[in-house]
């Protein structure tokens, strides 16, 4: 059978492509398929401790069956706002409960977009207004200009673009099931070259009050750096490293 496979990030540059095609044998799996890929380039194998594989818009297991036409993405963890060697890199691949019982479609006229302009502040506070909200919290993750000590240049923001919409959304609705109080959220995410201050994600969420405001979007980003698709790369005067797990 046949699938197609995509690679991300450090992936994608260690390999010299973003696209590859695989003939498996009927009943492969997510590991038959990453060592086919290991086959043709050597430079990957490395990074098998830290990978995390998708099918479509869902993150799997090692051991999932594939089917012909499968899109496989390899990718390294998310970035997740850290550069800990230590971080954890398992794929969340249970939603909590609140999530799992969210419906996929829009009830509620939120927004959920991953985005190559700049991001407003003001325009993702419309975007939540609501009549029966008390309040209104904004998240603004900006680019600051250092880590660790080392100055740095400007970050570049690569995504897994439909996947993170969707993970985003099943954020969202999370949101509606575990605050009834929550009237819309708003997620948007940046991708490529972001300088010195800008936002790179913005959130906001209204509610009916301004705890479950609060809490709700503390909620989304901290679920959003966990479980989205985003890798940042930072440059700096002397060179440039993707965040997160190195391999070796």
């Amino acid at each position: 059978m046949r699938i197609r496979v995509r690679l991300f990030a450090r992936y994608r540059e260690a390999a010299g492509r973003e696209r590859l095609e695989l003939e498996l044998p009927e009943g492969g799996t997510v590991e038959t398929a990453w060592s086919a890929v290991v086959d043709r380039h050597p430079e990957l194998g490395r990074y098998r401790p830290y990978t995390l594989f998708a099918v479509g818009h869902d993150y799997v297991a090692p051991e999932h069956p594939l089917r012909p036409d499968d899109e496989l993405s390899l990718f390294p963890p998310v970035s997740g706002g850290s550069s800990s060697e230590g971080a954890d890199v398992t794929a969340p691949s249970e939603p909590p409960p609140e999530m799992a019982r969210a419906k996929p479609a829009l009830k509620h006229g939120d927004t959920y977009r991953v985005v190559d302009a700049p991001l407003s502040p003001e325009a993702i506070a419309a975007a939540v207004d609501d009549p029966g909200a008390g309040g209104i919290v904004i998240f603004s993750g900006v680019v600051r200009n250092e880590t660790g000590g080392r100055p740095v240049k400007f970050l570049e923001y690569e995504a897994h673009a439909p996947m993170a919409e969707a993970k985003m959304r099943e954020i969202g609705e999370g949101l509606h099931a575990r605050w009834p109080g929550v009237k819309r959220v708003a997620m948007l995410h940046r991708i490529g070259r972001l300088e010195i201050g800008e936002p790179s994600v913005l959130i906001a969420v209204s509610a009916a009050h301004r705890q479950e405001a609060f809490e709700a979007c503390r909620y989304a980003i901290d679920t959003l750096k966990r479980s989205v698709p985003v890798w940042k790369k930072e440059h700096f005067e002397d060179g440039e490293v993707w965040v997160g797990p190195q391999g070796g």
